[in-house]
């Protein structure tokens, strides 16, 4: 079986000096790695710079937002999106679901682009 080639973006590619160095980079596809949601979603995160963000009302407003391609913060520290009729989570070795826990469903830990 055929497995498409990731490689490194290493958020010192994205930022000069950030807030956040762990990770140190995101092993991603040639398609993830030229997605500049994504590239904003890693630079918001790494700069801890969330004043564009903002608690969602109620989980419609994530569902639609990581349904229409873009990415929501969980608990400041994963970026999260939607691939396959799954909910993902990014980390250094790549994208991984999302596992179900009770502090998954506390809108509280959520942050969306305003």
């Amino acid at each position: 079986m055929y497995q498409k080639k990731k490689e490194r973006l290493y958020i010192t590619q994205l930022l000069e000096d950030p807030a956040m160095g762990y990770p140190a980079y995101y092993l991603l596809s040639a398609s993830m790695l030229r997605n500049e949601i994504l590239q904003e979603t890693i630079v918001s995160l790494h700069s801890c710079d969330f004043a564009s963000y903002g608690t969602p009302k109620d989980f419609d407003e994530i569902f639609a937002l990581i349904g229409s391609g873009s990415f929501a913060i969980y608990k400041e520290h994963y970026i999260v999106g939607y691939f396959g009729g799954k909910m993902m989570y990014l980390e250094p070795s790549g994208w991984r679901a999302m596992p179900a826990t009770t502090a998954l469903f506390d809108l509280k830990n959520w942050l969306i682009p305003l």
